[in-house]
């Protein structure tokens, strides 16, 4: 192939149309008329000699080539934007700017605070969009609109870049009333009712099946390996709302310590020791490659992480 008849647009337009496997969303995302991308994928088409996307009853589907071509194609725009990013340091202090976050309320309410605190100190330009993880999706990450994701992640897309921030043990929330306190065993454990809670990854979540243990997660997989089934009565996905339960029925509540610790110094709940061994849960931040490099990126990346292993050093206890 001579390479004086690569256009690098044509390169970006083939990373839009396998990204969005769509003539016109791929248009939108680079602001582009349709009949403008759709010449640029008949182009496209005679480069490579090769159809790349075909239409099917599932709509427009990658070639066996296309497939080949896209981590390439992926790299090599990521090389470029590396290439002509400016070389100059970000400067905190004098920065006007918004980072867009998605973190779970586990993350928002336990690691947020502390963040917060030091930003306002170094960079009180900084403003933080917190979002939630329906708000987002991987390809939101991937393209680079979310700065970066954390929360408990049971998958990930092997290009993005990710850091553990700590790993936290699980406690229970009991209303101070509750009659399972004076002896707090596994039997009576499991003999009370539960809220369960989780918000594991992103994107829009699907009703929960309680029966599928594996997909329930860390309690639940824990006592099914002891052979015991524990008997939820409520599904919430936000830990806020499952302590406030816990405050005021009969309900038990299982969540990560650092949560759990948020009501120490609430009198109408009590906090205790789950009475089985549950595997630690693992906060990660996720960011996309194309954010990898960004002196801005960089810096944000650095302060949550530091300021997580701070607070990982100062070990949570009931």
């Amino acid at each position: 192939m001579n390479l004086n008849r690569i256009d690098l647009n044509l390169l970006v337009y083939l990373d839009a149309l396998l990204r969005e496997r769509n003539v016109t969303q791929a248009a939108h995302q680079l602001n582009l008329s349709q009949p403008a991308m759709s010449n640029g994928l008949r182009r496209l088409r005679d480069l490579f000699d090769d159809p790349l996307l075909v239409r099917t009853s599932e709509g427009m589907t990658p070639t066996e080539r296309a497939l080949e071509l896209e981590p390439l194609v992926r790299e090599v725009l990521t090389n470029i934007e590396r290439a002509v990013q400016p070389r100059s340091e970000f400067e905190p202090e004098e920065a006007r700017r918004v980072f867009r976050i998605m973190a779970s309320d586990y993350a928002e309410a336990t690691l947020f605070p502390a963040v917060l605190a030091k930003l306002r100190g170094v960079a009180p330009g900084i403003t933080l969009d917190i979002m939630t993880p329906s708000d987002v999706s991987f390809l939101d990450v991937e393209r680079g609109k979310v700065d970066m994701v954390i929360n408990r992640f049971d998958s990930m897309p092997q290009s993005f870049h990710q850091i553990l921030l700590w790993k936290d043990s699980f406690s229970c929330v009991l209303n101070a009333e509750h009659p399972m306190l004076e002896d707090f065993s596994l039997e009576n454990y499991l003999a009370a009712d539960h809220v369960w809670v989780s918000k594991t990854g992103m994107g829009v979540g699907v009703g929960v099946n309680p029966d599928d243990v594996q997909r329930l997660g860390w309690v639940d997989v824990a006592l099914n390996k002891l052979g015991k089934k524990r008997q939820i009565r409520v599904f919430t996905r936000h830990y806020q709302a499952a302590m406030t339960l816990a405050e005021q029925n009969d309900l038990i509540v299982t969540l990560p310590t650092r949560a759990a610790l948020l009501k120490r110094n609430n009198p109408r709940v009590v906090l205790r020791e789950p009475p089985l061994d549950i595997p630690p849960l693992e906060l990660k931040m996720a960011w996309s490659p194309l954010l990898q490099h960004n002196p801005a990126n960089r810096w944000i990346r650095k302060l949550v992480t530091d300021t997580a292993r701070e607070l990982d050093g100062q070990a949570p206890t009931l």
